[in-house]
């Protein structure tokens, strides 16, 4: 009889014996079981940011993914597996991450052929540990992602893919469930207040749609914010600049201080890096400005990210003509 082949689960190590202990005692333990016999359904754990996908939205984001056969998906925070064994089915390969080990075990348990469980966190993983996850001769083909995000780490986990791709791994597009807010934040206008940093580096980056709106109740236990499945469509810097560390420090540092004329607002990044103030310093923020053609009375969050662009290679130029 053939028999399917079972899911490949990657668990991380514990760090210590006294880790180590407890975790083979706690995997040792019985499910929780209801009165019935059934096991328990898991309860969402608020360290996590877990509210679970509902079954009945699972085809209407599937739909707006679109996943054919030949592809291989990360996703992120499966949780419960409502989208992964759909996701699983459609696809051609599937990387599971999960931080939860509880709910890692439990997809496990209910395994895909084509599946790839990694429990862990998704912030700590590297593009040379993500390669090694693909089979040999997958590293370079276009990769997708696909996720639940945490509401309190949806953010970190976005410049993380952006780092990602930075690094070299083929990512081609990611479709995310967000918090609304954060939403619109990405897909914000120049000159409105949802205009900021996660705005610009993300879609320095990425092309940002918004696909799909998800009430309250798509989801259990239902969160207290109106979500939306977000698409990123991930290409190089647009525009390209001299130094992607520069534009980036700007970027954050001229939003710490958003409501000041960037002529003042750029007195923040003057100071973010001591150890290279001497090669910044001779570069006064009107002299940059000026070089860039921006008008120093504008605030940060009316620049354009090409603006951006311009302003961090006039400052990256300095530094290495200070370096001669």
């Amino acid at each position: 009889m053939h028999r399917r082949p079972n899911a490949t689960v990657i668990m991380k190590r514990a760090t210590s014996p006294r880790h180590g202990r407890k975790d083979a005692a706690r995997a040792a333990r019985p499910a929780p079981r209801a009165p019935d016999g059934r096991p328990r359904p898991h309860r969402a754990r608020k360290r996590f940011g877990q509210h679970f996908l509902e079954p009945a939205w699972v085809e209407k984001v599937l739909h707006a993914i679109a996943p054919a056969h030949d592809e291989t998906f990360l996703e992120i925070g499966p949780g419960r597996g409502a989208m992964t064994r759909p996701l699983t089915d459609l696809a051609g390969r599937v990387l599971a991450f999960e931080i939860d080990r509880d709910l890692a075990g439990a997809l496990e348990a209910t395994a895909r052929p084509r599946l790839t469980i990694v429990e862990g966190d998704f912030l700590e993983i590297s593009a040379g540990r993500l390669r090694s996850l693909l089979p040999a001769g997958e590293g370079s083909q276009p990769i997708r992602v696909a996720g639940n995000l945490p509401y309190n780490v949806a953010s970190p986990i976005l410049f993380r893919l952006v780092d990602l791709v930075a690094a070299g791994v083929p990512i081609s597009d990611a479709h995310v469930m967000l918090q609304r807010e954060v939403a619109d934040r990405l897909v914000a206008a120049p000159g409105t207040g949802d205009y900021g940093v996660l705005t610009v580096l993300i879609r320095h980056a990425a092309d940002v749609s918004k696909v799909l709106s998800l009430p309250p109740g798509a989801f259990r236990p239902p969160p207290a914010v109106q979500s939306a499945l977000v698409r990123l469509r991930f290409h190089p810097p647009d525009p390209p600049v001299q130094d992607l560390d520069t534009f980036r420090r700007l970027v954050q540092s001229v939003f710490t201080r958003r409501r000041k004329t960037l002529a003042n607002a750029l007195l923040a990044y003057r100071g973010a890096d001591a150890a290279q103030a001497e090669g910044r310093g001779s570069l006064r923020p009107a002299e940059a400005l000026a070089r860039a053609g921006i008008d120093g009375s504008r605030r940060p969050q009316t620049l354009a990210i090409e603006e951006f662009g311009r302003l961090a290679d006039v400052f990256a130029a300095a530094a290495l003509t200070a370096q001669l």
